[in-house]
């Protein structure tokens, strides 16, 4: 066994491979970007070293740089996590002929998969059922087009290289083709470096199935059952489970059966995942299901397979690269249970799902009911740099629905300040009524995208706790100002304050008087509402409200409170009610960056007509592509950016002629 590893990657992941790697007693080096000196998994590792500045071409993705750092701390081997240079076959071949081992596939197998274009050949020949489409060489936008019709709408686009739904677009008609097409080319082009692509039949209501294989130096291979990745929002998962929902033991074999097959074409060793495509417009069926692509790394979502098997994935990658054989055969692994995964982003789902950005100020996940898999701690900033991912959270029950409860109400029960999160959606579409049933398809957040995205603004009993948790009632929230240390005294009379609330869905401006201590009237406008905080706790309160206790998790940062109450998260804006101008909201005259970015394309000039919803910006953020529309009908009065521009967030793009009223 090695007695020390270097791991090429950052984050959650990287934090991941280091405890393994703890438990066995091999040590472990770090490397780090100029953005992640402080980060987690430099502090976790036994040593680090760092490669370059934030850009990943200049860290995390130099191969040069990787190297040198093993060779410098004398790392026996490497390990590429995902995302970043872990299917890269030069990185693999470069770390062999270095004497160091790539733990991870050999690069042929690595190039084999490499190109989806390539390996979907490849699985024809091997008796791997493919989807109907077009995988050849010819990249002409012209003979791409009439191979569309040839297949027949709607199709799919997707970049031959890479993954993670990057590159891929849906086309539901000939005339949305060709701008689609250049789309997918940028993005494809931009993320890893290959602009061609492949075309394919777009299955109606598909459920994305994927299988994880292993195999050894020895000719063995296994199959570790299946997970169902079905719900995902951009082509990119959202929540993860296994085994799944409605899989019947002749499809299991059959998908296991065609996976062990895949594996076995190319040699195959290490961690790898099979995907599949299956159409379930009829309900699951052994044959009705399609290879889609395979990838040659430890996915994302490991963590349900490892909760159902029992098995530590990552342990197994250590041994099959120092040459052992797999610890287990076919007949020895079994499923217990269920498990889930949810990906905690720090996303605005109400724009969305943009990447969002700031400061960790405070990180509270359920300790004993899930599992959680982060890179990131309170402090931590979440930059525009890298992937925008906060934490897994993984469950495991004896069934699913026991499973899925306790993802709820552990998605319930988590609170983040400091960075936008998707905690709040997730929490809903645990519990949407099609998935509960046991019926996710990749369709189904889209079609219920209104009722899960949904801005629901707090009642006004949240509203008027809100307020005098803004005051000072919790013991944390002073956050350095003096004035909130002073309690409700005032002298002569009873204290009273104006509180500025703001939030998604609008914004209040109420009046708290103290009536006792730690009892309050709260005046919204419209009604008296009385509050008593009834005991105090590390991370909150319990409150009566309107006659009503409740158990309410609440923390203040940078101006910003985050309450907890009812099973649902609030995050309220702090405003000074001399400062507040009711009419600072967006009125269509400027279009204003999401987050910081690289403008590519500028489709619009001064003096220029639009209308409500032309595209008029495509800006790349974090190796995705975001268009920005007009909010409303007008005249351009002027263009502030170029293409070719990197811009902050909140930068003024182009403005609106004010319209006279």
């Amino acid at each position: 066994m090695f007695q020390k590893i270097l791991i090429a990657n950052r984050g959650e992941i990287a934090c991941r491979v280091i405890r393994t790697a703890r438990r066995m007693g091999i040590a472990t080096v770090a490397v780090y970007s100029d953005a992640d000196v402080g980060a987690l998994h430099v502090e976790m590792a036994d040593e680090a070293v760092r490669l370059g500045s934030a850009s990943a071409q200049e860290s995390y993705l130099s191969i040069e740089r990787i190297l040198a750092a093993a060779e410098r701390t004398g790392a026996e081997a490497i390990h590429p996590g995902y995302g970043f240079l872990s299917e890269n076959a030069d990185f693999a071949a470069a770390v062999e002929a270095a004497g160091i081992v790539f733990i991870g596939p050999q690069a042929s197998s690595i190039r084999a998969m490499g190109l989806k274009d390539a390996a979907k050949a490849l699985m024809d020949q091997s008796g791997v059922p493919v989807v109907p489409g077009y995988h050849g060489e010819e990249q002409n936008d012209g003979f791409l087009a009439d191979q569309a019709t040839l297949i027949g709408y709607p199709v799919l686009i997707k970049a031959r290289a890479g993954g993670g739904g990057k590159g891929m677009r849906r086309v539901d008609s000939e005339e949305d083709f060709p701008e689609a097409l250049a789309a997918a080319r940028r993005e494809a082009m931009a993320a890893f470096g290959d602009d061609a692509v492949l075309i394919e039949r777009c299955l109606i209501r598909p459920r994305h199935i994927e299988v994880q294989i292993f195999g050894d130096r020895h000719g063995n291979v296994v199959h570790l059952f299946e997970r169902d990745c079905s719900l995902q929002r951009r082509h990119q998962k959202v929540i993860e489970e296994a085994p799944a929902p409605g899989m019947t033991p002749e499809m299991r074999r059959a998908m296991g059966e065609a996976a062990v097959r895949a594996a076995r074409a190319i040699s195959y060793r290490g961690a790898g995942t099979v995907e599949f495509i299956a159409d379930v417009s009829n309900g699951l069926w052994p044959d009705r299901f399609y290879f889609m692509e395979m990838n040659t790394r430890l996915q994302v979502e490991h963590a349900v397979t490892e909760a159902i098997t029992g098995v530590d994935l990552v342990e197994w990658q250590f041994r099959v690269a120092a040459g052992e054989a797999l610890p287990k055969k076919q007949s020895e692994l079994e499923i217990y249970g269920w498990a889930f995964e949810a990906r905690i982003y720090a996303e605005d789902v109400a724009k969305g799902f943009l990447p969002a950005t700031g400061t960790i100020r405070r990180l509270d996940f359920p300790d004993v009911t899930a599992r959680i898999d982060a890179g990131i701690r309170p402090g931590d900033t979440v930059s525009a740099h890298y992937d925008p991912l906060i934490a897994k959270m993984v469950v495991h029950g004896p069934s699913r629905s026991v499973a899925l409860l306790r993802l709820t109400r552990a998605l319930q029960s988590s609170h983040v300040v400091g960075v936008t999160t998707n905690l709040d959606f997730l929490a809903r579409l645990s519990a949407q009524e099609e998935f509960t049933a046991g019926h996710p398809d990749t369709g189904l957040i889209d079609r219920n995208l209104r009722s899960l995205t949904a801005i629901e603004p707090p009642v006004d009993t949240v509203v008027a706790l809100a307020a005098v948790l803004s005051l000072g009632a919790l013991p944390q929230s002073s956050d350095g100002d003096p004035w909130l240390t002073l309690g409700h005294w005032q002298l002569w009379s009873e204290m009273q304050r104006i509180v500025v609330l703001t939030y998604q869905g609008g914004h209040s401006t109420l009046r708290v008087a103290a009536k006792g201590f730690d009892f309050f009237a709260v005046h919204d406008g419209r009604r008296v509402i009385p509050v008593k905080i009834v005991s105090r706790q590390d991370d909150g309160c319990r409150a009566e409200v309107d006659g009503r206790q409740v158990q309410v998790k609440a923390s203040v940062a940078a101006h910003h409170l985050v309450v907890s109450v009812d099973h649902r998260t609030h995050v309220f804006h702090l405003g000074n009610p001399l400062d507040f101008n009711a009419t600072d909201v967006a009125d269509g005259n400027r279009l204003i960056a999401p987050m910081p970015g690289f403008i590519k394309i500028v489709r619009t000039s001064s003096g220029s007509e639009v209308s409500e919803g032309d595209a008029l910006v495509v800006m790349e953020a974090m190796k995705m592509e975001l268009t920005l529309v007009a909010a409303r009908d007008g005249t351009v009065e002027a263009v502030e950016v170029s293409e070719g521009q990197q811009v902050d967030e909140g930068a003024v793009l182009l403005t609106l002629r004010v319209e006279e009223t």
